[in-house]
């Protein structure tokens, strides 16, 4: 599959639309746009939240992830399922050294990939064979590279995108890989300490750009909106402690939901004070 991934501008923006809770949502036909949008550039801020689009992350224009396990299209017996990979010009388990290694949540064990199936919550992988008990029926897979601290690689030979079907399912409708979709990364889990002064914000996008004219994502945090136009990773500041519910949209040119099953998307995610260790991983 030829993947293409452009690079634009940020917008951000303050909004009043309160935020769904719970998991992942169905498409919707339309999306609020009533609200307006401040242009800053870098950042943005509304109310005690910002988002600040992260910079200087080493890159990793070689890195290749490519899937023998399972096949696109395979139909797979119930039970574990096996994932199997080979990695060229990246290192799994390696800590990735930048300066966001010590500002983020990093994982002890390094570099890895995210598993995501169905668009819930991803599995880290630090090896290149992995099981998964799936339940019987048709599921979606996305899997790419991750720097240890849980930051995507966005190149065209870092990700794998497809579908198969678990079990005696009945037939179901096959989903059209090759239209945009968005897959929500971060954050995920319980953040504690240090971790919840930064929690980065990171989605996937398959087929499809941002540009300040174009497809967008809106963020909804706690209530608060930040539009995106350049899809790059974000560092989310002035948290408080508790729940707080993010949800993500990919929006065409109109303003107008992009049809997906994933899209929208919402997750909650808890910070705590003290010396309790994270489950961020």
């Amino acid at each position: 599959m030829k993947k293409t991934l452009l690079f634009s501008c940020l917008v951000a923006g303050a909004m009043f639309t309160a935020c769904d809770s719970g998991s992942n949502q169905g498409a919707e036909n339309t999306a609020d746009t009533t609200a307006t949008t401040n242009t800053t550039g870098q950042a943005g801020t509304t109310g005690s939240i910002g988002l600040e689009k992260a910079e200087n992350s080493p890159e990793f224009p070689d890195a290749m992830l490519e899937q023998t396990q399972p096949e696109n299209g395979a139909k797979l017996p119930s039970g574990p399922v096996t994932f199997q990979y080979n990695i060229k010009n990246y290192e799994l388990t390696k800590m990735t050294e930048s300066e966001h290694a010590n500002m983020l949540a990093n994982s002890e064990k390094g570099q890895h990939i995210h598993l995501i199936v169905d668009n819930e919550p991803y599995d880290a992988l630090y090896e290149t064979t992995y099981q998964k008990e799936l339940s019987d029926g048709h599921h979606v897979e996305l899997s790419f590279l991750s720097r240890s601290y849980h930051e995507s690689i966005k190149t065209p030979e870092a990700y794998v995108l497809r579908q198969f079907t678990v079990g005696n399912a009945p037939q179901s409708e096959q989903i059209d890989l090759n239209a945009p979709h968005m897959f929500y990364s971060r954050p995920k889990g319980d953040y504690t300490g240090k971790d919840t002064e930064r929690i980065m914000l990171d989605f996937y996008l398959v087929n499809t750009e941002l540009s300040e004219n174009g497809k967008k994502v809106r963020a909804t945090i706690n209530g608060q909106e930040f539009m995106i136009t350049d899809w790059k990773p974000y560092h989310i500041t002035g948290l408080p402690m508790g729940e707080t519910t993010i949800k993500l949209e990919l929006l065409d040119e109109n303003g107008n939901l992009v049809q997906s099953p994933y899209n929208p998307v919402t997750r909650t995610i808890n910070l705590k004070s003290g010396n309790e260790q994270a489950m961020a991983h």
